[in-house]
């Protein structure tokens, strides 16, 4: 059975609340406003948006500390803006512009921010999970204290990677939570039809990794989890397996018209689910804010994002001879 530690402490203060609440919010707008961008043409290639997952990244941000890291796979926007990462700067490379956090040259998949300890942003599925163990590698190697938060999907959870990295990381007690953001299909495909066993918070069992299934949608619940497992590993007892039972309401990408489920499966998850407002009626029970303070919130995060498109429109692409550029590490 996994473990219920995460339901143990599900309180928080009134500034917690209203932070958790904003940020799960500055996703959920500056994907939308991501969505319509591709949309209308200016973003191209892949884009795979966030919306539905809030509640994962920033209940995880909640716990960490200065030095930890994070990586992640390509549904990434809402973890750079989790970690602190400038919305200008993303949304400018999304669009391909020189104000982008690569410079308009990698997208939405290749983002990185040593500033901000974020890794990526990788398109291969599974690559950035021995490269989160290797991050942890790292950090013991330095004796920092610091953990590394290493995201990937349902789908990634099968790769063969997966398990050579858990096997490492236990063998040499490695600092890494290893995240599972089961949002239920893997591209189309749902997860009952995919894993022989569906709970994936015991993908570590074989090599003695602890692990725990989570309410993905619920920021308090993601938060006391987080802790648990940040905590174990920042200990030296190695790494930890959190499944994030979560959900996705658009599809894998922007041109998947996700016909492989029901809008009454979707709507349904949005009407009783939906990680923005069981935050929000927490606020409201506990008499935080009124529905004028959270419409102000709300505002305060559009502003935000309207001026990350105004920037990413304005700013121009990248010349010819960055081509050339960033592409060697001199030794």
């Amino acid at each position: 059975m996994p473990d219920d530690a995460s339901k143990s402490n599900l309180s928080a203060t009134k500034d917690e609340l209203l932070k958790y609440y904003r940020d799960m919010l500055l996703i959920r707008r500056f994907e939308e406003k991501a969505g319509q961008l591709y949309g209308m043409g200016h973003i191209g290639g892949f884009c795979h948006l966030y919306i539905g997952q809030e509640a994962v990244v920033v209940g995880m941000e909640a716990v960490k500390k200065d030095g930890d890291q994070t990586i992640t796979g390509y549904r990434d926007h809402g973890h750079m803006l989790a970690c602190g990462m400038d919305a200008k700067g993303v949304m400018a490379e999304l669009t391909g512009r020189e104000g982008g956090y690569s410079k308009g040259k990698g997208g939405s998949m290749h983002m990185f921010s040593k500033e901000k300890e974020f890794y990526g942003g990788h398109g291969i599925v599974g690559a950035q999970i021995p490269l989160g163990a290797g991050l942890a590698f790292a950090n013991k190697y330095r004796g920092d204290n610091s953990v590394s938060l290493t995201y990937f999907g349902d789908g990634a959870s099968n790769q063969g990677q997966v398990f050579e990295a858990m096997n490492m990381a236990q063998l040499w007690k490695l600092p890494v939570v290893f995240i599972i953001e089961n949002n239920q299909y893997a591209m189309g495909t749902s997860v009952t039809r995919s894993h022989s066993d569906t709970h994936l918070y015991r993908r570590g069992a074989a090599f003695g990794i602890p692990g725990m299934e989570v309410d993905g949608m619920d920021v308090l619940a993601v938060r006391e989890a987080a802790r648990q497992a940040v905590d174990h590993a920042r200990a030296g007892e190695g790494p930890y397996v959190l499944e994030m039972k979560t959900y996705r309401y658009r599809g894998h990408s922007m041109s998947d018209p996700a016909k492989y489920r029901t809008r009454e499966e979707v709507d349904d998850v949005r009407e009783h689910n939906d990680p923005i407002r069981r935050c929000e009626r927490r606020i409201r029970d506990a008499n935080y804010a009124d529905e004028e303070a959270l419409k102000a919130i709300d505002k305060d995060v559009k502003a935000i994002v309207k001026d990350a498109a105004d920037f990413a429109l304005e700013s121009p692409e990248p010349a010819p001879e960055e081509l050339y550029t960033d592409i060697l590490a001199e030794a």
